[in-house]
């Protein structure tokens, strides 16, 4: 599985972006898909997912009331529309998937997403 993220850019703080991760190669019922970030000097942490079978999702409480996760099964696609942008959501933007349930998989942890797009960077000015 391929995944290219792509929307990335320069926005000024109360601005909005959406990502954009497209997956292609064997992406066909993936099961869950997420976001990741890293900020400038500082390890990548969760920022939001969507999972099958509850496809509920899943937000870092940093971004929840901001950011909204959706997904496209049938075009292979997951976005993140980002509301009202902080200058700390500056970060490389990771889009990861995995492709099958596993009982104790956490949809948070990186380690349980086996796939990893290249990143896009997004920057916010204050």
């Amino acid at each position: 599985v391929q995944l290219q993220a792509s929307g990335g850019g320069l926005v000024q703080a109360g601005g909005s972006l959406r990502l954009s991760c497209a997956a292609s190669g064997r992406a066909n019922n993936i099961y869950g898909m997420g976001w990741f970030r890293q900020p400038p000097g500082k390890e990548r942490a969760f920022v939001a997912a969507i999972w099958r079978g509850s496809d509920i999702a899943y937000y870092a409480d940093s971004v929840k009331g901001r950011f909204t996760i959706s997904r496209d099964n049938a075009e292979n696609m997951v976005f993140l529309q980002m509301n009202n942008l902080k200058p700390e959501d500056t970060a490389v933007y990771y889009c990861s998937a995995r492709l099958t349930y596993k009982t104790g998989a956490r949809y948070y942890r990186e380690n349980d997403y086996a796939y990893w797009g290249q990143g896009t960077l997004v920057t916010v000015s204050s």
